[in-house]
């Protein structure tokens, strides 16, 4: 397994990092257990949920992901081999429109965080949405608190623009305090249309603006749905007819065909499959990237942990980055 430094920070994660909304839920807890350790078992470490994970499932259980994750490090007294994260401040599902990011409710989320994880500190906390009117500085300083209260080592954001990550961590730095140390976003290189997004208004793509702030800032990325469910693999062994609606309707546009046909190209000559290529070319970037995997099965689990050590090339990148092809003949498109 390869590891990382997560810049500004002592954190030292593993190049790939297991998402876990479905645990507690979809994955029961058996299975979810078996997961995190065969993750631990093969050299991973960096764990990500988050407190509404995933309370949108009719009859979960409230926080399911993370109270099966705080089982299982009170079970198996992991806690101190792990790098743990979790994301609070998300609108009430029953009012979206509404955010959730005063003081008052970001630090009842972080405790209700720190009993279901059944820890004393989280190493990453993320903001999970942004409210523009929110400043920027009031944020910082909410979280600064919660630093020197112990509760979290660093603090991230998840879904924030490259304009008020800027903003908050000019006003951290000019005033001595910890910033962001890390954008969590959607980024594959299945790029997707609007369809693919459950929340089109207050998700972040990764694109050409935020791909310049990274290399500029060295911060850290460490996005979600890295694999595009699995778009490219389904491609891959089903070709176009053979994939479902939403697959198409969410990923079918003239970017993702010019990438499968450089994905394919690249599995043959490293001799892997499909799937390699598309967390490689995440794991292969200039700056520190951290894909969030989103295994449902073990294969599923080490599959994506062999994937880890296949660096590709720059121009190999640049050839699958290549902005000039634009998503076109979608329904509804998402720029880059």
């Amino acid at each position: 397994m390869r590891y990382v430094n997560i810049p500004h920070t002592e954190l030292n994660p593993s190049r790939v990092c297991l998402g876990s909304n479905r645990f507690g839920t979809l994955i029961k807890e058996p299975n979810a257990f078996a997961l995190l350790d065969t993750f631990l078992e093969m050299g991973a470490n960096f764990i990500d949920t988050a407190h509404i994970y995933a309370d949108w499932i009719k009859g979960a259980q409230k926080s399911a992901s993370e109270k099966t994750i705080g089982k299982w490090l009170k079970r198996s007294g992991n806690r101190d081999r792990v790098v743990l994260a979790t994301k609070g401040g998300h609108p009430s599902l029953s009012t979206t429109h509404l955010h959730r990011m005063s003081k008052d409710e970001i630090t009842r989320d972080l405790n209700d965080s720190l009993t279901n994880l059944q820890t004393e500190v989280i190493d990453l906390y993320w903001l999970h949405r942004d409210a523009t009117d929110v400043p920027v500085e009031d944020i910082i300083e909410i979280f600064n608190d919660q630093v020197q209260a112990g509760k979290i080592r660093y603090f991230g954001c998840s879904n924030w623009s490259v304009e008020r990550i800027s903003a908050a961590n000019s006003y951290a730095q000019n005033n001595d305090l910890q910033g962001f140390v890390a954008s969590q976003l959607w980024w594959s290189l299945a790029q997707p249309n609007r369809a693919a997004l459950t929340s089109p208004e207050s998700q972040v793509v990764f694109g050409i603006k935020e791909a310049e702030f990274h290399r500029k800032s060295e911060m850290a990325v460490i996005p979600y749905s890295t694999q595009g469910k699995g778009f490219f693999s389904k491609l891959d062994k089903l070709g176009e007819k053979g994939l479902n609606d939403t697959d198409r309707d969410s990923f079918i546009n003239d970017l993702n065909n010019h990438r499968s046909t450089q994905i394919k190209r690249l599995a043959k000559k490293y001799d892997v499959p499909v799937s390699h290529i598309v967390l490689s070319y995440l794991i292969s970037q200039p700056f520190v990237t951290i894909p969030i995997i989103g295994s449902r099965t073990l294969d599923q689990l080490k599959d994506s942990l062999f994937a880890v050590n296949l660096i590709l090339k720059s121009e190999e990148i640049a050839n699958l980055s290549d902005p000039s092809i634009n998503p076109k003949n979608a329904r509804q498109r998402v720029k880059l």
